[in-house]
């Protein structure tokens, strides 16, 4: 497929804007969806994750796309290729979000980029969140969203890579469909992979419902604030090999050391699924 990326990048340096409240409720929901996954901060600061369960995209049900998310062309541009996945982040925790905070994101498209993949042409576009509270700015995060064609959506790789991590520290999360259906509605994210097991294998071709990667960066982080006793002040995600659900995944995370902790996510078949740094 060839796209106009000269059209794409018309994309660039367009923004959006959303404004949310920390509520009671919200963080509740957040701790009894973890559960004993989500650790226990100080200062009334809300656990590593939530700010990704706040000021959520919302478009009304006849601007939806096919599998759920808000149609491209407005604020995202429009690229041709059908399967959307959030391919990772990069993230700057500047200051804690707590309870009863306004808080502000302000998005921007910052970058548009064409490659060929081994599987064929892949889209990524970066978009830069910028996120404050009345006090001034709390985050700031460089997401990458990564658009395949269809076929190439679900494709995987035969055997599972080797994991290289010296892990000191594991976890085991058993994740099923209810999980997914409790982190997608925390997020507002209607992308039917996550819930809707007939779309996900029928339409999407995977293997079953999809553990999203913010989850399993969700659950990353919470790992590392448990381990070391406070939440990283840095923390980069980028999705490896899908997951499919429902199973028991392997967190694992090496001790901290001067350049922070690598810690990644481990499937039930062997593939790593999810790479993580985190740095204090």
């Amino acid at each position: 497929m060839s796209l106009d990326t000269s059209t794409l990048q018309e994309w660039v340096g367009r923004t959006h804007e959303v404004e949310d409240v920390v509520t009671p409720r919200l963080l509740a929901s957040f701790g009894a969806t973890l559960g004993d996954y989500a650790a226990q901060t100080t200062g009334g600061a809300a656990p590593p994750g939530l700010h990704w369960c706040l000021t959520p995209d919302i478009a009304d049900m006849h601007k939806l796309g096919p599998d759920g998310h808000p149609a491209k062309g407005s604020f995202l541009p429009p690229v041709p290729l059908p399967r959307r996945m959030w391919a990772g982040s990069d993230m700057r925790f500047i200051a804690p979000i707590r309870v009863g905070d306004v808080v502000r994101r302000r998005s921007t498209v910052s970058a548009i980029e064409e490659k060929q993949g081994r599987t064929g042409p892949l889209t990524f576009v970066t978009v830069r969140h910028d996120i404050a509270n009345d006090t001034g700015q709390v985050i700031e995060e460089d997401q990458t969203i990564v658009y395949r064609a269809a076929e190439a959506a679900a494709a995987t790789s035969a055997l599972p890579a080797s994991s290289t991590l010296a892990a000191s520290h594991e976890l085991s999360v058993d994740v099923d469909p209810v999980l997914l259906f409790r982190y997608s509605a925390l997020t507002f994210n209607g992308h039917r992979i996550h819930y809707d097991a007939p779309y996900a294998t029928s339409v999407e071709h995977y293997p079953g419902l999809v553990i999203h990667g913010p989850l399993q960066a969700t659950l990353l982080m919470n790992f590392a604030t448990a381990i070391v006793g406070t939440s990283p002040r840095r923390f980069s995600f980028r999705g490896v090999h899908p997951a499919s659900g429902p199973q028991r995944l392997l967190l694992s995370a090496t001790s901290p050391g001067q350049d922070g902790m690598a810690l990644e996510v481990r499937s039930a078949d062997g593939h790593v699924t999810v790479k993580a740094t985190a740095q204090w």
